[in-house]
């Protein structure tokens, strides 16, 4: 696809936001959301990433400039419709970031490119998410709206100015619910196992997955695997920014 083609393209794409084009890109990197989160946790990234690298940004239904689309509450759903949303930026070689709920995202994506034979990824980098075949047996979207905003308050992802604010709570609520919904519903299988390298970053204060819980994601495939921790609890991803960016862009160009 023409470099002025793409640039007009994701303009006008609700699924990719705060795009920058970098024509002599080595590869595109897509990024995908946490629970609750959008394309804007990732909005600096292209000004700290080398060149030889394009941030892709995806902004799902649900959030941000999408905030009248319905939330998806179910994975192969969304794999669905994000397949068919980025087939057009899938021209030249790739790697898939997400963190937290995003890596499981990430992870099907991986999955279906590859079931499908088409482009595959170089390398999906997975952040802050136990291994897919894990057993998961949360149901937090279920909790009613004071235990589910305590639960919001304890992984510390959600401004605390905006868990106060009543009115804007029930605004996001039904995003939020509808991303717990889809990550406590998902019910992810192991085979046939990924082709493609797997590296993966964790907090080392993390409460919600543990360093076995990464660990485990070495059984998903045949193909290398990477295990980095950083300082930080379970929303490093803020935090610890400069240094997932650094290491990011050393895991994909070294």
């Amino acid at each position: 696809m023409p470099q002025s083609s793409l640039k007009e393209s994701t303009l006008k794409d609700p699924w990719i936001a705060f795009h920058k084009p970098r024509p002599q890109a080595r590869l595109r990197l897509f990024c995908l959301p946490f629970a609750g989160g959008g394309a804007i946790s990732y909005r600096e990234w292209s000004a700290e990433m080398p060149e030889e690298i394009e941030v892709m940004p995806v902004q799902l239904p649900g959030r941000e400039r999408r905030l009248r689309e319905q939330p998806f509450t179910r994975m192969d759903l969304l794999i669905d419709a994000l397949s068919v949303a980025m087939a057009p930026y899938l021209d030249k070689p790739f790697a898939i970031f997400g963190h937290s709920m995003g890596a499981a995202i990430g992870y099907e994506w991986a999955r279906r490119l590859e079931r499908d034979h088409g482009p595959t990824p170089v390398k999906i980098l997975v952040s802050a998410r136990r291994a897919p075949h894990l057993s998961n047996t949360d149901k937090h979207y279920l909790l009613p709206d004071d235990e589910f905003c305590d639960h919001l308050r304890e992984m510390n992802g959600t401004p605390v100015e905006v868990l106060a604010n009543p009115e804007l709570m029930q605004l996001l609520l039904p995003l939020l619910r509808g991303d717990f919904e889809l990550n406590d519903t998902h019910e992810p299988q192991l085979q046939p196992l990924l082709a493609c390298p797997v590296t993966v970053y964790g907090g080392l204060e993390d409460v919600e997955v543990s360093r076995s819980d990464l660990s485990a994601w070495q059984d998903v495939t045949t193909g290398k695997y990477k295990l980095r921790m950083f300082a930080g609890d379970h929303f490093f991803l803020h935090d610890g920014r400069a240094s997932l960016i650094g290491a990011v862009a050393e895991d994909l160009l070294g």
